[in-house]
């Protein structure tokens, strides 16, 4: 057996022996399953190989667009070599978007410079892409999400699985409503979620890095594994869907608060890590507040600290939370300014988060979500980041 295949992330423990047998493949234990790695030599090929079908072409669609491509490539026994991309039609340089995609395989509008494989092929009709489809994959910004799922709900094949990459959620009346809630809703399909300390281009050029799948269906879990599993993007999968999608979301708001602490010259590195480490106590704490099926290991595997660590030292919210501070200018023209068209996700969050904990008396237990919220409101300075257990 290949050593490599039991290898571990520097954050998380080793997995027994017994964890990855099969009858913990096939579901057959009652408590959740640690977070592993699968062993290559055990996973089971399905009955046919799975076509998939990738819904969003930015700069993060794009970069998995590359790793899924050449792992079915690779796989035949597992996956279909065709692998569609919806991509919505727009003008480049005088081209088709789609037209440069297929012709040229790149995409040169949101990952210029990255060779994409032949196999990916652009498809600017949504339900052509996802119509014989058995594995789908969501990777578009959040807002967009209901109208997708209103689109193609209906016209999918029977037993279709689907993965979430997107790292943002709904809220709808005061509630929070994860992307895989919505889908497993409107498609009635099984649902994972893949998060982690992922920067698109930084995965895109190869750059060693890991993530995290969380599933329910262990058997899904170890399939969308060997679909995204490479030698430079390895996954670890955890008995978890909600957590991995909360943590993505979260981080956002974190990072924000990094990022003031960035724009205040008196404050450093020391500051940086507090806010930090009380940021991923008040993600937990929400999570499972919210979710109790949420797993504590979930915080200690890439979707948790290891993506909030580089959010908070190399993400846009981060970066767009110094800006604010630097420069006083509104979010808005932030966003536009240093974005070009990217969305900023962390503002939005933490006001949507601090009006769900408002609404439900719990508001006074986040003292530092309550701080973030009010200095991106403008009710508080940056400098106030620091109080966050003194503020009322």
């Amino acid at each position: 057996m290949n050593s490599k295949f039991l290898k571990i992330g520097a954050i998380g423990t080793l997995v027994g022996v017994t964890a990855l047998t099969g009858m913990h493949y096939f579901g057959c234990c009652s408590k959740p399953i640690k977070p592993f790695t699968p062993i290559e030599d055990e996973i089971k090929k399905p009955k046919t190989p799975q076509k998939v079908g990738i819904i969003g072409s930015g700069n993060w669609g794009s970069a998995i667009a590359k790793i899924v491509g050449a792992n079915a490539l690779k796989n035949p026994d597992f996956f279909v070599e065709e692998v569609k991309q919806y991509v919505y039609e727009e003008e480049f340089e005088g081209r088709k978007l789609t037209e440069i995609i297929n012709e040229d395989h790149m995409n040169k509008k949101y990952l210029p410079g990255i060779e994409l494989p032949e196999n990916i092929v652009a498809d600017p009709d949504l339900i052509s892409t996802v119509k014989d489809a058995d594995l789908l994959i969501f990777v578009l910004p959040h807002q967009f999400v209901p109208r997708i799922l209103g689109t193609i709900k209906g016209k999918l094949k029977k037993g279709v699985r689907a993965i979430t990459l997107i790292k943002g959620v709904n809220f709808i009346d005061n509630k929070l409503v994860l992307i895989s809630e919505l889908i497993e809703k409107e498609l009635e399909c099984e649902v994972c979620s893949l998060m982690g300390a992922n920067v698109a281009n930084e995965v895109a050029q190869e750059q060693y890095c890991e993530t995290s799948i969380g599933y329910k269906n262990v058997e899904t879990g170890i399939l969308f594994w060997k679909l995204f599993n490479t030698e430079n993007f390895e996954v670890r999968i955890v008995n978890d869907v909600k957590g991995p999608e909360i943590c993505g979301a979260l981080k956002n708001v974190v990072a924000i608060g990094a990022g003031f602490v960035d724009g205040v010259e008196e404050y450093g590195g020391n500051t940086k890590a507090a806010i930090m480490r009380v940021g991923l106590m008040e993600m937990k704490q929400f999570a499972q507040m919210y979710y109790p099926s949420v797993q504590t290991e979930t915080f200690f595997e890439s979707c948790g600290v290891g993506d909030l660590i580089t959010t908070c030292f190399g993400g846009r919210n981060r970066k767009c939370a110094e800006a604010f501070v630097r420069t006083k200018k509104s979010w808005e023209e932030i966003e536009k300014e240093l974005l070009k068209g990217q969305k900023l996700q962390g503002t939005g969050t933490a006001i949507e988060v601090y009006e769900i904990l408002k609404n439900d008396n719990v508001i006074d237990k986040f003292p530092l979500f309550k701080t973030i919220y009010k200095i991106v409101k403008g009710k508080l300075d940056p400098e106030d980041i620091v109080k966050y257990d003194q503020l009322d």
